[in-house]
């Protein structure tokens, strides 16, 4: 399954980007996108806040679970206390089958499973917590861009751990 990783400020403005593939189950964590479609990941991401701005004052949960689809790529968010959105674009290697006598618990299969689903939770709840540590700094300021080495391999970190 290739992943897109995407922070959006309170501005609508990317703060951080990263892309990885799968690490379980054989995989060796490169994204495979296809290249004509890489582009797009950028846009889907962006066209699923008007949807995180209308549930997110329904309920007062910060995983959001998966909250939309684009042809076979699925997007689940998290919110942070500070209105900042963590995005997960999750492609899965292969078309997912509606019509299966049995239902796969591989995380890369089944992308809308409750294993899957507890997984991406587990993975932004690790990057949430170091996204605190990073905006403690003093010499961070709101909205600004993320460019730190270290945070961006404690996010690459927990997608092998998690994803």
């Amino acid at each position: 399954m290739s992943y897109y990783f995407a922070i959006i400020g309170t501005q609508d403005n990317p703060l951080f980007e990263y892309e990885f593939g799968t690490s379980k189950q054989g995989g060796d964590g490169i994204a495979r996108f296809p290249e004509q479609a890489r582009h797009m990941n950028q846009f889907i991401v962006h066209s699923s806040l008007d949807i995180v701005e209308e549930v997110q004052w329904g309920g007062g949960q910060m995983y959001l679970k998966c909250i939309d689809r684009f042809y076979n790529n699925y997007v689940s968010c998290f919110i942070t206390g500070g209105n900042v959105k963590f995005f997960l674009l999750h492609a899965p290697s292969q078309p997912a089958v509606a019509n299966t006598t049995r239902a796969s618990t591989s995380i890369a299969a089944n992308p809308t499973s409750p294993q899957t689903e507890e997984a991406i939770k587990q993975f932004f709840a690790e990057v949430y917590e170091n996204w605190v540590k990073t905006i403690m700094n003093p010499f961070y300021q709101v909205n600004m861009e993320v460019k730190s080495p270290v945070f961006r391999g404690r996010v690459a970190a927990a997608g092998k751990k998690y994803l």
